[in-house]
């Protein structure tokens, strides 16, 4: 049975919303009550059977209407899509392995069948049926990474190796949490996590580009990123602060529910064969506290996450103003029972 794709919108009127079934598959980031910027890599392999991990590229619900605002977000700002000249094939290694892992995933909404170098790929929720020659730019409408990601859901950084060290030289990014491709392409590993307060002097990134650099291909690996997001906005982007950073000064006890998002980002790591670059997918997902509190140990365990969040990451996070109102409406759902082990609800 194929998924059911919702009619929903990611700015204006916010009409996004998860499906019961969806609040209980979200990626929830915390395995315990607390929380510290942490590398916690490990390999990315097949999960449970109905989690967001029992595909390695997951689709879900919400495609349809990610692909739309993604095209919204390139027709008023072209810069969100950038590839560095030496970065066209490993643009073609993305699109390989998007169209597979799409295709192997979801069969009844995909389809790639390939004869030599000519192939045809099937996207029956977008509508489009092309024939290209791989390889060839001129057979497709768009450069390879452009053409796949724009049907993917989630940001791409496709990072070329050299000098020991990882660049950021092309990507597809529109779902960002406050951070700007424009700003940071062609930057290295370090400089472009130069912001991250704590982890540095913990040699959390000296460590990460320790393990990313020898990433093998077929052994790819993920790690959970986390924040906080006032509306279901997928744009928050440096570019259009003025269109979201006022939204932090909107929350009020009587609607914290129904505005203060969890944002939570699987981030994937894979060695490109013919490049040798590795593409970094950051997959966001999104859920409002009131679906997130449909789950009691999801909402005991936030409470005490952010209540005891160090002040320098809930500043970088954002969460500075809006963060007592939060931790004040979570402190009635946590009646101090313990919660179980692991990411998961009970």
């Amino acid at each position: 049975m194929g998924i059911t794709f919702r009619k929903e919108t990611f700015r204006d009127d916010f009409t996004f919303r998860n499906s019961p079934e969806h609040i209980r598959r979200f990626p929830f980031p915390f395995h315990e009550d607390a929380y510290m910027y942490a590398v916690n890599i490990e390999p990315h392999v097949v999960g449970p059977k109905g989690s967001v991990l029992e595909n390695l590229i997951d689709v879900d619900e919400h495609y349809v209407a990610e692909m739309q605002d993604r095209a919204l977000v390139l027709a008023e700002d072209p810069l969100r899509c950038q590839s560095l000249p030496h970065m066209t094939l490993a643009g073609w290694d993305l699109l390989e392995l998007l169209m597979e892992q799409q295709a192997l995933g979801y069969p009844e909404h995909f389809t790639l069948t390939r004869d030599g170098d000519r192939w045809r790929w099937i996207n029956r929720p977008l509508g489009i049926d092309d024939t290209f020659t791989f390889g060839d730019v001129s057979t497709l409408p768009y450069g390879p990474m452009e053409y796949i990601t724009r049907q993917s859901q989630g940001d791409f950084c496709i990072l070329d190796q050299r000098d020991g060290n990882l660049w950021m030289d092309a990507g597809m990014v529109t779902t960002q949490a406050d951070w700007s491709l424009d700003f940071d392409i062609g930057m290295n590993f370090f400089e472009w996590h130069a912001p991250v307060p704590l982890a540095h002097e913990k040699g959390i990134f000296t460590r990460a580009l320790k393990f990313l650099t020898n990433i093998q291909q077929g052994k790819p690996a993920r790690r959970l990123n986390w924040t906080m997001t006032i509306n279901p906005r997928l744009d928050t982007s440096p570019e259009n602060y003025h269109k979201w950073g006022a939204d932090r000064t909107t929350v009020t006890p009587e609607n914290v529910g129904d505005k203060v998002h969890l944002r939570v980002e699987l981030q994937s790591f894979w060695r490109l064969p013919r490049s040798n670059g590795i593409v970094f997918p950051i997959r966001c997902y999104l859920t409002k506290m009131d679906e997130l509190v449909t789950q009691p140990k999801w909402a005991r365990r936030l409470h005490r996450v952010i209540r005891d969040l160090p002040d320098e990451l809930a500043n970088y996070k954002g969460l500075t103003r809006y963060r007592p109102t939060l931790v004040e409406w979570l402190s009635k759902l946590d009646d101090g029972s313990a919660t179980s082990p692991g990411f998961g609800p009970d």
